[in-house]
């Protein structure tokens, strides 16, 4: 079972641990912005950046979606998606308040399917229920070729590296 740290307390997480070369499971979470159903994982057109974050409402939840929303854009054959547990509603109140307009927003709070499909529900203490920060990068084919699992939650993920692993993978 992984685990991470909040404020350097270790916390379990719960589901069925995915990483660097296994199938992505396509899951199915809600669209921010229309609350319609949008599959995330599985093989697709594009490649596809993944990032899980425990709330839109933090500030470094805030910040790291405000820089993959600025630094992903550009990499064309390459889609980005936010995930986290906030309602969809409150998801949508923060892009239109923090001008994220490049990457796709949704929540994972009617079934967890993500945080579980992908091993990322914190399955105790204060966090209990929601993700832990991480990031996956999915191939067009449908694999994980890039997991990072922030170890501790409140703090930034490596960027650089998360970005250069999705370049690669959309430039495939």
């Amino acid at each position: 079972m992984a685990t991470v740290t909040l404020k350097g307390n270790e916390v379990k997480l719960a589901g069925k641990e995915k990483n660097v070369g296994d199938k992505a499971p396509e899951v199915q979470v809600v669209k921010s912005d229309d609350l319609s159903d949008i599959t995330v994982g599985g093989a697709k057109e594009n490649a596809q950046l993944i990032i899980a974050v425990p709330s839109l409402d933090t500030p470094i939840c805030a910040m790291e979606t405000s820089k993959f929303n600025q630094e992903a854009a550009g990499i064309e054959g390459l889609e980005v998606t936010v995930v986290s547990m906030d309602l969809p509603f409150a998801a949508k109140r923060f892009c239109s308040t923090e001008g994220i307009e490049n990457l796709t927003v949704a929540s994972d709070y009617r079934n967890k399917d993500f945080a579980n499909e992908y091993g990322v529900l914190i399955a105790e203490g204060p966090l209990a229920g929601v993700t832990a920060r991480a990031i996956f990068v999915i191939d067009r084919d449908g694999n994980i070729v890039y997991k990072q699992l922030v170890p501790e939650i409140t703090e930034e993920p490596n960027y650089q590296e998360a970005l250069e692993a999705a370049k690669a993978a959309a430039a495939k």
